[in-house]
């Protein structure tokens, strides 16, 4: 994801990172270049004239525009709710933090660093998880050996670190070392942390209807490509330019909207999991006073 500070409007104007021109500059150019050759035979198909009204478009284009404001608005709601669920998870593991850190009397700084490691863990397997990734550099680094070796095989490997976690609080319960109000204090905890993990399998799993998908596409692809014939004998060669400009309004919208649909992605405009993996990472650490070594910087993102 792209976290870059508000530049003039001239520099605005020639942004190349981030921007979806890049994914799009095939289909504009082919547009383009279809156009040009309208207007080089004046709207003609092997010698038939293809008369389309310019009112045709507008309506078309008007209803275009409505249809494309409502798949915008259920693929950002997609990508917000996202935002919202991993932010609350930045908010939650530093609570569990606090908690196991300030409630916990018996065992030693180190044993309860390594629980706070378990919930680093679980955010980075989080991450991995929602993009069918394995992330076992990071799980290596957090994890002890003989954990590593339970989690082999293992499908939903958030929801056995969670159970890791849950495990060592029952221990501590069973020694004395918290009682039970504490112990139901940490569990709903850990229940928060379940919601979490399943409100972003929801949305993982559950991907806009196809038929919505399609149907923008189709549309845009189409009013495009015969908008030449109507504009050709009322712009004159100004049409392929204008064209081009509808065309890169219409594509773009419908490039973003299929991008931020999958939040969890890899592309420039999807949520930076990793960025927030590392804050929580660097914050919980610092709570606990663990040493914070170099975290590896192997993910996609940057931030400007």
């Amino acid at each position: 994801m792209i976290v870059r500070q508000r530049t003039n409007w001239l520099k605005m104007l020639f942004i190349w990172r981030g921007s979806v021109l890049k994914k799009i500059i095939v289909q504009l150019l082919t547009i383009t270049l279809f156009s040009l050759a309208i207007y080089f035979f004046k709207g003609k198909i092997f010698d038939y004239k293809v008369h389309l009204n310019p009112t045709i478009f507008t309506l078309i284009g008007l209803a275009l525009a409505i249809f494309m404001g409502f798949c915008n608005t259920a693929s950002y709601d997609r990508y917000w709710e996202g935002r919202k669920l991993w932010g609350l998870l930045v908010i939650e593991t530093r609570s569990l933090t606090r908690q196991i850190l300030s409630l916990i009397d018996g065992p030693q700084n180190e044993e309860k660093q390594k629980i706070v490691k378990l919930i680093s863990a679980f955010c980075w397997s989080l991450n991995y998880q929602l993009r069918n990734k394995s992330g076992t550099e990071h799980l290596e680094r957090l994890l002890s050996p003989e954990q590593m070796d339970k989690l082999n095989g293992k499908k939903f490997i958030p929801n056995i670190i969670l159970g890791f976690i849950a495990d060592w609080s029952k221990e501590q319960n069973r020694k004395g070392n918290i009682d039970t109000i504490v112990l139901t204090q940490l569990d709903h905890q850990l229940n928060q942390f379940s919601s979490i993990s399943g409100g972003c399998e929801r949305i993982y799993n559950t991907p806009l209807p196809f038929a919505y998908s399609v149907l923008l596409h189709r549309t845009v692809y189409f009013y495009c490509f015969w908008l030449p014939f109507g504009l050709v004998d009322t712009l004159g060669w100004m049409m392929p330019l204008i064209v081009g400009l509808i065309s890169y309004t219409f594509i773009a919208l419908d490039a973003i909207i299929q991008e931020i649909a999958e939040p969890f992605g890899e592309e420039e405009n999807d949520l930076a999991l990793n960025s927030i993996c590392r804050t929580i990472e660097f914050s919980i650490f610092e709570q606990a006073e663990i040493p914070q070594g170099e975290l590896q910087k192997s993910d996609s993102y940057f931030i400007d």
